[in-house]
């Protein structure tokens, strides 16, 4: 089943815990700080794998972890670190922030990966915490909680040539006549509710994909039918053969409204080299009418050439073919390609905070704070005292007290409940 829209939901590897743990050996009773550091959350990374073409697999599939960072040990010893989680995905896969709608990545090439969401460092042991005031530190650090976030996949056919046209023109014959593909074939509109695929070997040296386009309609840039759905993978080709259907009672109508609607949706395939071929000259009625459509086809500002095929006897398809790998030779490589940039935007400054009065008590919300909070050992009063240090850095105390907390009132940081005491 051909998928090409996932939403799925990866979290990376939370850090491992740093620990307090003192050198404790025979003649030395009162060792020095040896707590090691937790190792670090492993990451989550999407991967471009050649052998797919579909995102059917996420329909399965939708939640994902990375390994979590193995806590730090005595003498020192750091916690092993998590295993990164590599997912695979096909090639032409754009990756979406599904709250933002922010485009974190286009995935093209084989290999080519994109880290979406990065595992937290490992909390630091009390080692590191050791002062020549404090030489006992009953401090350490909890691993850094693990990104996460919903992904919005959306797959675009990756071709060199895409088949557009109007529903039951001949694209699938058409496209199982001239490579391996075996598309639905049937006499009636919407036969092909899919993308389908294929390879063109020409000879030895000029092979091209070729994409057929399930058929268009009026209103397909609105959304109707299964129009968007089907556009969207006709932006990736570099050019176009514009299928026409020779039993059409106007297909000089029909070639119009396929180009508005192509132009509706992305004003950029206007600018895609087309091919025009008018489909089914093996009958009779079609050969004569066929003959006229081309003449007016051939005035037709950006058409080159319009083709009289069958694509039923395979009659001038092979011929067709290699006039469109030449041209495909001949594009420009700027012509080629519709570079997709995400849009920027200014990134939050992670210490910044928000406080909230609600019926329970008071709420504060921040990157930075509940980061701490989350890190912090409450069994120990010294790492509870260092968590203190990081309200007032941070100005959550003078905030809480601009907002008018008293004492005793209870305050949420992140899943933590805390009692205000002046």
């Amino acid at each position: 089943m051909f998928i090409d829209e996932a939403i799925i939901h990866v979290k990376a590897g939370r850090g491992g815990d740093g620990i307090v743990h003192f050198r404790r050996e025979k003649y030395i009773p009162f060792g020095g700080p040896d707590g090691g550091d937790g190792g670090k959350g492993g990451d989550v990374i999407l991967e471009v794998n050649p052998s797919l073409n579909t995102l059917y697999h996420f329909r399965q599939k939708k939640t994902y972890k990375a390994q979590d960072g193995a806590p730090g040990g005595k003498q020192n010893m750091t916690g092993k670190s998590g295993e990164d989680l590599v997912i695979y995905v096909p090639p032409g896969t754009l990756v979406y922030n599904a709250e933002s709608g922010e485009l974190l990545g286009d995935l093209t090439e084989k290999g080519q990966r994109l880290l979406v969401a990065r595992g937290g460092r490992g909390g630091r042991g009390n080692t590191h915490f050791a002062t020549p005031v404090r030489q006992a530190p009953r401090i350490a650090e909890k691993g850094e909680p693990a990104e996460e976030v919903r992904l919005r996949l959306e797959l675009r056919l990756i071709a060199d040539v895409g088949i557009v046209g109007v529903p039951n023109a001949g694209k699938s014959t058409l496209l199982a006549k001239v490579t391996n593909a075996k598309p639905k074939i049937a006499p009636y509109p919407f036969t092909t509710l899919e993308p389908n695929l294929g390879v063109v070997v020409l000879d030895d040296e000029i092979i091209f994909t070729l994409a057929d386009v399930p058929g268009l309609i009026e209103g397909a840039h609105r959304g109707m039918g299964l129009g968007i759905d089907f556009l969207k993978h006709v932006q990736r080709t570099k050019m176009l053969i514009h299928l026409l259907d020779g039993l059409s009672e106007d297909p000089v109508a029909d070639f119009h409204q396929i180009n508005s609607e192509m132009a509706l949706f992305d004003p950029y395939l206007r600018k895609k080299p087309q091919v025009v071929v008018i489909n089914k000259i093996d009958l009779p009625e079609v050969r004569e009418k066929a003959k006229e459509v081309q003449k007016i086809l051939s005035k037709q500002s950006g058409v080159e050439k319009v083709w009289l095929i069958s694509a039923l006897t395979g009659e001038n398809v092979r011929e067709m073919l290699f006039h469109v790998a030449n041209l495909l030779k001949s594009l420009p490589e700027e012509q080629t390609f519709q570079e997709e940039m995400p849009v920027y935007r200014v990134s939050k400054d992670p210490r910044e905070f928000e406080i909230i009065q609600t019926e329970a008590g008071w709420r504060v919300i921040g990157e930075a704070i509940e980061r701490a909070a989350a890190m912090t050992y409450w069994e120990y009063p010294q790492s509870v005292r260092r968590f203190q240090k990081i309200l007032q850095t941070l100005g959550v105390e003078d905030g809480l007290r601009k907002a008018g907390v008293q004492e005793g009132d209870t305050v949420f940081i992140g899943d933590f409940e805390l009692e205000w005491v002046e």
